[in-house]
């Protein structure tokens, strides 16, 4: 059994890679979340892409613990407002991970705009001990709503209404079906044929 470092402190996204795992069946990996490693300083997430900040996270997580490390940097790409808030998604509002307040002003800012499309974007990165490095991007097309709906999810998950789901938005969905259908789900299953490999 292979222990893979997952560098979030988000338990969902540790659920929505062992979900995958599970998936394909990938057996021989065995994830730990930050909790369950000694605690290092947190990196600077600087960069200017959801790339770099996935890379950035996952080499401090291989470089600290000496185990591999899995990490993602996803948010909303709005069409309408030139990419934003883009990396900045977490802490649009200026707290970083207030949902409600990065709902509320997201809603705000597009109040007035007829073109409503938009994707959440995930990079998910691995970063191997020796210094190996794979990447994945997943895009999920979609469009804002004008005000939340659903319960489930987290982040801009009530705002978003996915293209392949028509009526529902991200946080009217299960687990399983959001898994299936994401950004990260579709990352997370190109990163997953280089975890076998581990």
């Amino acid at each position: 059994m292979v222990k893979v470092l997952v560098a979030s402190t988000n338990p969902k996204k540790l659920s929505e890679l062992e979900q995958v795992l599970t998936h394909l069946g990938i057996v021989s990996i065995e994830l730990v979340s930050l909790a369950d490693v000694p605690a290092y300083p947190e990196p600077k997430e600087d960069g200017l892409t959801f790339e770099d900040n996935a890379l950035i996270k996952a080499r401090a997580g291989a470089a600290h613990t000496g185990l591999a490390c899995v990490a993602d940097d996803s948010g909303i790409a709005v069409t309408a407002l030139n990419g934003m808030p883009g990396v900045l998604s977490a802490r649009w509002a200026g707290l970083h991970g207030d949902d409600e307040a990065n709902n509320r002003l997201l809603l705000a800012q597009m109040e007035d705009l007829p073109v409503r499309s938009a994707a959440f974007v995930s990079c998910c990165a691995l970063v191997t001990p020796s210094g190996e490095q794979y990447t994945a991007i997943g895009r999920w097309e979609g469009e804002i709503l004008r005000a939340p709906q659903g319960s489930y999810g987290f982040g801009y998950d009530p705002l978003f209404a996915p293209a392949d789901t028509p009526g529902r938005s991200a946080a009217e969905l299960t687990p399983e079906e959001k898994n299936a259908l994401s950004h990260r789900g579709k990352a997370l299953r190109t990163l997953a044929q280089h975890l076998a490999g581990l």
